[in-house]
């Protein structure tokens, strides 16, 4: 094997040495996140497509007020499917692309802790949206008040049932068990639930608050403590849908049955008598508090919360419960999120006459 001659290896070496700054400058673009603050980019990483809204408003309401706040900056959006894994896959690829903060709704709130962690590593900020990441302090936190949901809307079914009389127990439906704010909703369901007098029949975890996994848990307790079902604390508009289409299903009287997110199909499911309640979180709120949180991380400010959860600095929110008692003004009204003539459609048309809604 020929030696290289010692003119080739000093021509090698000058390259290098040439390469190597460069090469530092990149790897140390990335790890800032790259760009400054008027062409910033900020990643968006939402957990499904099982709930409706995250498409639908949360990302274009992020996208809005982020142009508004900074014409020059991009939102990288991306659905992980309900897949942790590709999750994470999401976050490694934005982080390639050098985004300067990352907002993330977690599918896994455990999984998510490497997402922090990694990206803290190459010092770009993360924000935790809707869902907290307790096994690992994000820089900031972004949501209504999840423990607050479940007690106000598992108060709001006790006291109905309460005031009709009614007799029997409660199921409750709980969302998925690698969510922390799910878990959040739980305790708060319980804390109205447990001294309620109403007994607590069974209650159930929801895969990936996968509607059809609660339909075929709540067909089963149909058939279990038939007649014996005062009412369904469903931790939201999903799992409440679906415990409503198995007493459908089983052709048994539909209970009071709670929700939460105020999505269209709730509302036409409480103006027609067939869902008890929801909780109105308009996403506007926190889709426009993230981008504001985002916006001050890539400046270099520090945004400021008004408590702290798990140790990172938060911004809650306090919701409202949503029953037909207050539809018209809450989710109809002029300030609402919902569109009385997108609500109000020839099936529910009649329903929506009685309660006065046009």
């Amino acid at each position: 094997m020929k030696k290289p001659s010692l003119r080739t290896v000093a021509a090698a070496a000058a390259a290098l040495a040439v390469l190597a700054p460069a090469a530092a400058c990149s790897s140390e673009s990335a790890g800032s996140g790259g760009g400054d603050a008027k062409n910033a980019k900020i990643a968006f990483l939402m957990p499904d497509i099982a709930s409706t809204r995250y498409e639908l408003y949360d990302a274009p309401l992020f996208k809005a007020k982020m142009k508004q706040l900074c014409g020059g900056c991009t939102v990288l959006y991306q659905n992980a499917g309900a897949d942790a894994s590709k999750q994470q896959q999401q976050a490694s690829s934005v982080l390639a692309q050098g985004v300067k903060a990352i907002v993330i709704d977690p599918v896994d709130s455990a999984a998510a802790a490497s997402i922090v962690r990694m990206a803290q590593s190459r010092n770009v900020k993360v924000i935790a949206y809707d869902r907290p990441i307790p096994a690992a302090k994000a820089d900031y936190y972004v949501s209504f008040d999840n423990e607050k949901i479940g007690a106000m809307i598992g108060q709001s079914l006790v006291e109905h049932l309460k005031q009709e009389k009614a007799e029997g127990g409660i199921l409750e439906v709980n969302g998925s068990p690698t969510d922390a704010a799910a878990n959040l909703i739980k305790k708060g369901i319980h804390s109205s639930v447990d001294p309620s007098g109403f007994k607590l029949l069974a209650e159930y975890d929801t895969p990936g608050w996968e509607p059809a996994k609660a339909q075929q848990w709540v067909s089963g307790q149909i058939s279990k403590f038939r007649g014996q079902i005062a009412g369904v604390v469903a931790a939201n508009d999903g799992t409440g849908g679906a415990a409503v289409a198995a007493f459908k299903a089983a052709g048994a009287d539909v209970p009071p049955v709670t929700g939460n997110d105020a999505e269209l199909a709730a509302a036409q499911r409480i103006i027609a008598g067939d869902q008890y309640n929801t909780i109105s979180k308009p996403i506007k709120i926190v889709a426009e508090a993230a981008a504001d949180a985002a916006h001050k991380f890539v400046q270099g400010e520090t945004p400021k919360g008004n408590t702290t959860l798990f140790g990172t600095p938060s911004e809650l929110f306090t919701p409202t419960v949503v029953t037909q008692d207050n539809i018209g003004k809450v989710l109809l009204g002029p300030d609402g999120a919902l569109k009385a003539d997108k609500v109000c459609t020839a099936e529910y048309a009649a329903a929506c006459a009685k309660l006065g809604l046009k």
